[in-house]
């Protein structure tokens, strides 16, 4: 197997800077590339990806797909050319899926192979191998899926013995991009109707590929329905920039006195934006320019987004405000850190079983570089400092390339600086992020 890279190496140091301008563009969406190469390889004829994101996650889906039959040319520059074999052209994998770091290779790959003539078994790597995956075993096997793994099928590896799927009707715990669409790459090749309903609406870019290959999706409040699908056609598909992404440097502007930075070409997908409504809720200078209908990527909305230093104040986050933002938990957290007043953030269980235990890690990172702020279950509460500075100091980024990049951000504004150790870890979703950060960062 392909050798992986050491996610928990590396160490950087992130000095305090005078502002961040200029413009800066973002990596492609880490989610719609992931879901490119899937379709892309279950199709039939070529599928061209443009603005693909050369991360190490999705790197792990394409090599997934190469080791079941599939040609693959790049990535060369964010372009990705995929040489579809069609709904039933995958072949039986000679070795062990690495899915590396990536639990969304992993959880959509687990529903997409559950139909598939052949036997398979996806792995990661130590961090994912700790991640539940019951959520989405457990549904799909009552669709006739055939999965076992460690602690009940609960944990990597997993073992996939493909078998023929009947569609179900089936409300989520909670509201989850990846179990949905496991359940939707399960859904298209089983019998009958598939129908998924979710307490809050996730993330819609699977659905929006699925129509844009060809397949029948309907949407109905917070349901999506598909029916047994026989082909998917291979297009072209160009990929914005990742809000998750932006959110990073959005939030660097925005606590750094002085910034003005415009990010261009952002995906701005209504169930991706809650991090903007979170941010303007707390009083950011935030203005979306150039917003689409003018000009949709494959599907998907993009704007440019201009950015300007703020005096955030401190807010109440619900749960609901943070199913369209759940990936930014960490950004939002450094955001508190330097607001005006309290900010107490709920709903946010599901972190806890991320490539880290996302509450339990920006706790303590926020409290080594002098923020108080206090662990709660499903949450954290911060006191901001408003106008003030925090001292700095060192934190590990538990191989998490989110907090590696938001506690960079937060040491715009330590005295000291913030060293990072772990900082590799970025290239998991933004290779290259540092460097751009050194070149808009004005000291």
């Amino acid at each position: 197997m392909t050798a992986k890279k050491d996610i928990f190496s590396g160490s950087i140091r992130v000095h305090p800077a005078k502002g961040l301008r200029g413009e800066v563009s973002v990596p492609g969406d880490k989610s719609i590339s992931h879901r490119s190469v899937m379709l892309g390889s279950i199709a039939g004829g070529v599928t061209e990806v443009t603005g693909f994101l050369e991360g190490e996650d999705n790197l792990s889906t394409i090599a997934a797909f190469r080791s079941m039959g599939v040609k693959i040319d790049g990535p060369d520059n964010g372009r990705v050319v995929i040489h579809g074999r069609g709904m039933d052209g995958l072949t039986e994998p000679e070795d062990v899926i690495d899915a590396g770091n990536s639990g969304t290779t992993t959880r959509l790959l687990t529903g997409l192979l559950s139909a598939q003539p052949f036997f398979s078994v996806i792995t990661g790597d130590s961090s994912l191998r700790k991640r539940p995956m019951k959520r989405v075993v457990e549904p799909l096997a009552k669709m006739g899926a055939r999965i076992s793994g460690r602690s009940g099928g609960n944990l990597l590896p997993l073992a996939i013995t493909g078998s023929k799927l009947k569609g179900i009707s089936y409300r989520t715990p909670v509201a989850s991009a990846q179990l949905k669409s496991a359940l939707l790459l399960a859904g298209i090749q089983a019998e009958g109707e598939t129908i998924i309903e979710e307490p809050e609406r996730s993330r819609d870019h699977t659905e929006r590929m699925l129509a844009l290959f060809g397949a029948t999706v309907k949407t109905e409040g917070n349901s999506v329905i598909v029916g047994s699908t026989k082909k998917l056609n291979g297009c072209k598909i160009k990929i914005p920039g990742d809000i998750s992404s932006a959110a990073f440097f959005m939030v660097g502007a925005l606590i750094t006195p002085g910034s003005e930075l415009l990010i261009r070409d952002v995906g701005v997908n209504p169930t991706r934006t809650g991090i903007i409504r979170i941010l303007k809720k707390m009083g950011a200078s935030i203005e979306v320019l150039n917003k689409s209908g003018q000009r949709d990527s494959s599907g998907e909305p993009v704007a440019d987004i201009l950015v300007k230093s703020s005096l955030l104040k401190g807010v109440e986050v619900s749960g609901e405000e943070l199913v369209p933002a759940i990936d930014e938990f960490p950004i939002i957290c450094v955001a508190a850190a330097f607001a005006h007043g309290r900010t107490r953030i709920t709903g946010a269980r599901e972190l806890r079983v991320k490539e880290s235990d996302r509450i339990a890690v920006m706790s303590r990172s926020l409290s080594s570089i002098g923020v108080n702020n206090r662990e709660e279950e499903e949450g954290i509460e911060i006191e901001g400092l408003g106008k003030g500075e925090a001292i700095g100091g060192e934190v590990e980024s538990h191989g998490d390339h989110r907090i590696a990049m938001a506690m960079a951000m937060a040491g715009l504004r330590c005295v000291k600086g913030v060293g990072i150790t772990g900082a590799s870890s970025v290239d998991v979703s933004f290779p290259g992020f540092f460097e751009i950060l050194s070149r808009v960062a004005v000291r």
